[in-house]
């Protein structure tokens, strides 16, 4: 039987270490064996059992529900059902995507700007552009400003829309460690944080970590952010401040 370690897991799982010693510590993925050292090793069933982990996570689901699943076959279905609740959601937002996508390649691709009706479609009533004047006059004069005002003039409507389902995908994953009361330093929220500053720099700007955990503290003292990033789910604001500035206190 061949056993590999936590390293070697982590290094062909493309999960961190500390989440190994994590997914150990609360049950999830116990390693089957250790040496005389103490050192966790991992045989195939357990390499078979973190790739569940790994697909139902994938699916969007909570660890206490992927214990569920993985422990007790018979209340998998009732997981799967679940978690097919929430990929029709996620379906419906990128169909919705893939029709914009459509109409901008109908139209030649050209970049025009969005009527109101389709930044209400996808901002609700929470306008950017509302900002634009207090957000130039705080970094009108940096390069992540400059940066994102050159990215964003030229998104479509579709392009606009990518980038909402992308961040409300990040918003239900912290929502969904919030529930299962996760702490915000936990391994898995550090993940998260991690795709929400990916998704910055992607869309906007190249987002460091100094500047990434300004905006964090930025959420919580400007309560229109709060109140915007709250509408995924109450608390969501706090405990994204949280997780950020736990990501970055080591």
């Amino acid at each position: 039987m061949t056993h590999v370690t936590v390293g070697e897991l982590a290094e062909i799982s493309g999960v961190t270490v500390r989440t190994l010693h994590h997914y150990d510590e609360i049950g999830l993925l116990v390693p089957s064996a250790r040496t005389a050292a103490g050192y966790r090793q991992y045989d195939d069933a357990d390499i078979d059992r973190l790739q569940a982990i790994l697909t139902y996570r994938e699916l969007g689901l909570g660890l206490d529900e992927i214990s569920a699943a993985v422990d007790s076959p018979e209340d998998s279905v009732g997981v799967l059902r679940l978690a097919r609740r929430r990929l029709g959601h996620r379906m419906a937002k990128l169909q919705a995507i893939a029709r914009s996508l459509d109409d901008a390649i109908a139209d030649g691709g050209r970049t025009t700007p969005m009527t109101p009706e389709e930044k209400l479609s996808v901002f609700g009533d929470f306008d950017p552009e509302a900002h634009e004047e207090e957000a130039r006059e705080r970094w009108g004069g940096t390069e992540a400003f400059a940066e994102s005002t050159r990215r964003t003039s030229n998104y479509t409507k579709a392009d606009w829309e990518a980038m909402d389902a992308e961040v409300s995908a990040i918003y239900e994953e912290f929502m969904s460690l919030k529930r299962l009361g996760i702490d915000p330093a936990a391994p898995e929220a550090a993940e998260v944080v991690a795709k929400h500053r990916d998704h910055i720099s992607r869309w906007f700007y190249d987002c460091s970590p100094e500047i990434h955990a300004g905006l964090g503290q930025m959420y919580v003292a400007d309560e229109r952010f709060a109140e915007n990033i709250d509408r995924a789910g109450e608390g969501l604001a706090r405990y994204m401040a949280d997780a950020i500035e736990a990501a970055y206190s080591e």
